[in-house]
């Protein structure tokens, strides 16, 4: 049985800091269910980025791999959340692919009185219990009263 692939959109990678301590634990948790992660600050090593063109070659396997993935677990930490993230979860949403969105940031960006986020990020969720694809803790990644776990089992 060939393993289901994630893509993490997250703006973790672009901070030493972040790369080195925070991307690699939502990359353990969601391995960890048994799911291959396609973590794109990693699968875009290859790319020359001293030669001219390479942010284009980037933004372009990077949306591929959204096309090819068989869903998005989004970190939208921020007010607003980062753009390219927001895209990248756009065109998954387009895609009808599962979605899991994460953020433990505790502001509110929204004017809804149901999202804590621009309501236009939980299309991708159900309409009723949308919280359940929504995480707000690592630990709360391998909850098996969680979306994720469930749709990775069937």
């Amino acid at each position: 049985m060939t393993k289901k692939t994630i893509y993490l959109a997250s703006p973790y990678g672009f901070s030493k800091q972040w790369n080195a301590k925070l991307l690699p634990e939502f990359v353990s948790a969601l391995e960890s269910l048994g799911a291959e992660v396609w973590e794109p600050f990693q699968r875009n090593n290859q790319v020359d980025f001293s030669q001219p063109g390479w942010a284009h070659k980037v933004a372009i396997a990077d949306l591929q791999d959204v096309k090819d993935s068989d869903a998005i677990f989004a970190i939208v930490n921020g007010t607003p959340p980062d753009e390219g993230v927001m895209v990248e979860l756009g065109v998954a949403i387009a895609l009808n692919k599962p979605t899991f969105l994460f953020r433990d940031d505790f502001r509110r960006c929204s004017d809804s009185e149901d999202y804590p986020l621009n309501l236009m990020l939980f299309a991708g969720l159900p309409a009723s219990n949308w919280e359940n694809s929504f995480y707000t803790s690592i630990k709360e990644i391998k909850s098996p009263n969680k979306a994720l776990v469930s749709w990775l089992e069937n």
